[in-house]
């Protein structure tokens, strides 16, 4: 029986209004539609991925065809990389508010129109705001499909589903060279920019059959961050562009590199304050989250297993074009005999973790012990090395890569409230994002110190022969002799300083995460 107000008594305060949560997950039983939809989500991510690969392997034709300017085409390159990373952060909020299914397929469909529409611009101001957008739409998939994966997959095969999430860290990469190849040699440098539509159509019809569609909480609107979109969007852009243009500009030498940097890490506490106390804010800093020791190891983890996987792919890649003049299709060997046989070793370590008895932090600690032995293996190359002699380095990787990433997704998300998945999606693809780019500037920036030292210590030497010899007649073979000597050892010194990286991981494994055990149904 409900009590009656008496005579005279004051009305009972109105509560006060809670934020608006994120959406209950829509009740759906997996199965064949569910599937599909999963399907294709991870077709738009492997797509999306392998456009931004694609365009950068070649850039050169497309700079030939379109009469671009290096420093011009740089550009393009950290425009379409700020705008990726910066949609990596937002967009697990707007799938809420706008609902997955609706979000994932206006990314497929602007991605596929910018594609459509790059090669027919009239000029480079066109061309980079067509590659801002469709950047910005591809660095909305891969958060959908971590979301998709952790909501909808059964508890027993989910790690399958992550395991199609680390396609995009492994066999995207590997396999953009070995395309770009087929696309520049053969149908012309236009389907750099076109080779994302026939997958895009397909992926954009089995996400708008699959995936359920979720009712819009516009509701959410009334408590927009606006304060955080306006720190975080100018944050992310500058540290990307100020990160990709770093080694062109001399690095803090350059007035626009330390406007870039400086203001860029200023936003971002301003906007990691903002998000501390915002009642809907785009990351959540509450330490309820973050102070989970495997998310935070994960997240940790993640920008070294980033940086060692991009080494690994551009240094043969660059050893090769710059001592024996490769063009990528004679590389693209190379980086498919890494790339195809993801397709059976993901699965099959997603399965070696999926068994309770195995502990997943050793699986990791064996991956990074694997891709060091690789790198230990490739620092003894010589200028002598051509295709053929990175063929078991690439073997040796073909585990290793799954078994660096798959255990890393196992521990970021075991354990995770349903309302915090979009939050920690957020986390995961924004820090993936962001290491990829720092991983860029680092190795650019090493590339240039090692081989700036060995240039001066090899003309040193040379300089102090003690025979006189004319060097008149010998300049040609003698220059080409040299630079091959240089590229060599800074690829050796390179190797090096990745096995020591993936060696620094493995220590803190002991250390930081905790046994999780595969999710299992109840």
């Amino acid at each position: 029986m409900s009590a009656v107000p008496l005579p005279g008594a004051a009305p009972a305060a109105a509560p006060f209004p809670s934020p608006p949560q994120a959406a209950p997950p829509v009740p759906a039983v997996f199965g064949l539609r569910l599937a599909t939809g999963l399907a294709g989500v991870l077709l738009a991510v492997l797509v999306s991925g392998l456009n931004e690969n694609i365009t950068k392997v070649a850039l050169a034709d497309i700079r030939g065809a379109m009469g671009i300017a290096r420093d011009d085409a740089s550009w393009l390159v950290a425009l379409y990389a700020a705008a990726s990373v910066s949609a990596m952060a937002f967009a697990p909020w707007c799938s809420v508010t706008f609902s997955l299914r609706r979000l994932t397929a206006t990314a497929i469909l602007v991605c596929m129109a910018a594609g459509l529409l790059c090669p027919f611009a009239p000029n480079l101001s066109v061309l980079i705001l067509l590659r801002v957008v469709q950047g910005a739409a591809g660095g909305a998939l891969p958060p959908m499909l971590m979301t998709v994966a952790l909501r909808f997959l059964p508890p027993n095969i989910k790690l399958y589903g992550l395991g199609g999430y680390a396609l995009s860290a492994t066999f995207g990469p590997s396999l953009g060279t070995p395309l770009a190849a087929f696309w520049t040699e053969y149908l012309g440098w236009q389907w750099a920019f076109w080779q994302v539509i026939p997958g895009s159509i397909i992926a954009l019809l089995m996400v708008s059959w699959g995936l359920p569609q979720d009712p819009l909480r516009l509701e959410r609107l009334r408590q927009f961050d606006w304060r955080g979109l306006l720190l975080g969007l100018p944050a992310i852009s500058m540290l990307v562009v100020g990160m990709l243009q770093g080694e062109r500009l001399a690095w803090f030498a350059s007035p626009l590199i330390c406007v870039l940097l400086g203001g860029g890490l200023l936003l971002l506490v301003l906007f990691f304050t903002n998000e501390w106390s915002h009642p809907l804010p785009f990351f959540k800093l509450q330490l309820q989250l973050l102070s989970r020791r495997n998310l935070s190891h994960a997240l940790l983890t993640l920008g070294g297993v980033l940086f060692v996987l991009l080494a690994v792919i551009l240094i043969p890649s660059s050893y090769l074009a710059q001592v024996h003049a490769y063009r990528p299709l004679q590389t693209a060997p190379v980086m498919l005999m890494v790339a195809l046989p993801q397709l059976i070793a993901l699965p099959l370590v997603a399965a070696l973790c999926n068994i309770r008895a195995v502990d997943c932090r050793w699986v990791l600690a064996i991956g990074l012990a694997l891709l060091a032995l690789s790198c230990v293996l490739g620092a003894r190359m010589s200028p002598d090395w051509i295709r053929t002699h990175f063929y078991l380095l690439q073997a040796v990787q073909i585990f290793a890569q799954p078994m660096a990433v798959i255990p890393l997704l196992l521990l970021a998300t075991t354990g995770l409230a349903p309302q915090d998945g979009p939050f920690a999606s957020a986390w995961f693809n924004t820090i993936k994002g962001m290491s990829a780019v720092v991983a860029t500037g680092v190795l650019d920036a090493l590339i240039t110190r090692r081989n700036h030292f060995h240039s001066t210590v090899l003309s040193e030497r040379l300089g102090n022969l003690p025979t006189a010899v004319d060097m008149a007649g010998l300049g040609p073979g003698l220059s080409a002799c040299m630079h091959a000597q240089v590229v060599t050892l800074t690829s050796s010194d390179l190797y090096l300083t990745v096995a020591a990286t993936a060696l620094a991981m493995i220590v803190i494994i002991p250390i930081l995460p905790t046994r999780v055990y595969p999710p299992r149904a109840a």
